[in-house]
């Protein structure tokens, strides 16, 4: 038995890991990479395996690092199943989708550009039919329930809190009639997190796959997010008299900055602007979001029952079409608006950008990571020019970050979730999803806390187990 590492390995994004099985093969995510500058394509154009040779996919969570490239892998020939969560399944749908409609729009902007310049013209990724072709494809199930995959595999999800539906991914593995016990942790929520339950505890695993995004990091309360979202929104929209435009996740993200604005405005603090969400996949997933409360946590449910609607208030608004959108560049008056993608490596929020970076009155407000080389990653580290869609921008917009809003637990976090393990009965633990100094630093936190085999694998790395 072996595993093998195809993304997110030295990096965060593009989550790809194998379980090799004798012959068998089982894909744990199919992971898009983001934010990797000009290398971007090619990470995802090239697999390290042949996707036709893979058995069983099985998914952690609905994030576009985490299932985008789904689509491509069933275009260059996988047969087989693709396992998720219950309430991962209309996300899934709704992120492809919206993936592949962002990749072909953003090919044809670039391609006219190109023409122009007499350069070669790109294809996309895939498309909306080969999102498509993956959701009949998809099996759900549920939380807590060992499902017998076939007699090699068996799987069950354990909850994570990181976001609706995401899920750790529990195996029994048998091999020459030896069973071996696999957790893969996909991505691992906060305690206490604002919205969703906390991450469940999982059953002892021989060997780990973990993600260590903050290994590094103590996260601030949560609950500081709502005061240093108010003062962003007095500095920008009252005093600067400016434009607040926030890149956001559609999934996760979005809908907290809105639990979060509704509970200004139940304390009647929230200053009288135009609040407008444009995004339709931002739109479509608040609604999926809220037709499975059974994932919220107590104190949200609490809430429902004398708020049956935590992510609206007054003011708040929906674009509607792409003329809604281009509408807010001729805006004059204050507003803040959320868009997609967080990174603002894609979508509308990348064209806010463009047409807003130069004033600085407005206010870029980041609420949560950016992949350095991404657009977000270069306006958060001090970038004073930046190059969007192939043009040279000077950032003269004030740029602002909320820190306390992440959906990665940090290292504290992250080892409460591995305080159900023995870890003397865990032989190896694989670091994942992460950069490779914040990765070193909490290698050293688990060698210490008593974990004797902590590795850090390379891109397509295959390493044995046992």
């Amino acid at each position: 038995m072996k595993l093998s590492f195809h993304g997110a390995a030295r990096t965060v994004t593009g989550s790809k890991h194998i379980v090799h099985i004798g012959q068998k093969k089982v894909l744990l995510d199919c992971g898009l990479f983001q934010g990797m500058g000009k290398e971007t394509y090619l990470l995802n154009s090239e697999w390290g395996f042949e996707p036709s040779e893979i058995d069983y996919v099985i998914i952690s969570h609905a994030h576009i690092d985490h299932i985008g490239l789904l689509p491509k892998l069933v275009s260059d020939g996988y047969k087989g199943t693709i396992y998720c969560t219950e309430a991962s399944e209309p996300l899934i749908k709704l992120l492809l989708i919206d993936s592949a409609n962002i990749q072909e729009a953003d090919v044809r902007y670039t391609n006219n550009r190109r023409a122009k310049e007499n350069k070669e013209l790109q294809e996309p990724l895939y498309t909306v039919l080969d999102a498509e072709a993956v959701f009949p494809k998809l099996v759900l199930l549920p939380y807590n329930k060992w499902e017998k995959i076939d007699e090699h595999v068996e799987l069950m999800y354990s909850d994570n809190g990181h976001i609706l539906g995401s899920a750790a991914v529990n195996l029994k593995l048998w091999e020459n009639d030896k069973l071996t016990t696999l957790t893969f942790s996909g991505d691992i929520g906060r305690y206490r997190d604002t919205i969703l339950r906390s991450p469940q505890t999982f059953p002892q695993a021989d060997y780990i796959i973990m993600e260590s995004t903050y290994g590094d990091k103590l996260h601030p309360a949560a609950e500081n997010a709502k005061e240093e979202l108010f003062n962003t929104i007095v500095h920008t929209c009252l005093i600067k008299k400016g434009k607040l435009i926030i890149p956001a996740f559609s999934l996760g993200r979005t809908q907290e900055l809105l639990y979060i604005l509704n509970g200004l405005e139940e304390e009647g603090r929230l200053p009288p602007l135009d609040y407008i969400i444009d995004s339709p996949l931002s739109t479509k997933i608040t609604r999926a979001v809220k037709a499975h409360p059974e994932c919220f946590n107590r104190e949200v449910q609490k809430l429902l029952k004398s708020d049956n609607d935590v992510f609206n208030f007054k003011r708040l608004r929906y674009t509607e079409g792409v003329d809604d959108s281009k509408a807010l560049n001729g805006m004059k008056e204050p507003f803040v608006v959320i868009s997609a993608s967080g990174m603002a490596e894609a979508g509308r929020v990348k064209h806010h950008i463009k047409n807003n970076i130069n004033d600085s009155r407005n206010t870029i407000l980041f609420v949560g990571y950016c992949e350095p080389n991404s657009l977000g990653g270069r306006l958060r580290a001090g970038a004073e020019y930046v190059a969007i869609y192939g043009e040279r921008y000077e950032v003269k917009a004030e740029i602002a970050a909320i820190n306390t809003l992440s959906a990665h637990g940090d290292y504290d976090d992250l080892c409460q979730w591995l305080a159900c393990q023995n870890e003397e009965l865990v032989s190896k633990l694989f670091l994942v999803h992460g950069e490779p100094e914040v990765q070193e630093v909490f290698k050293n936190r688990l060698l210490k806390k008593g974990f004797r085999d902590v590795i850090i694998p390379d891109l397509h790395d295959t390493i044995g187990l046992g």
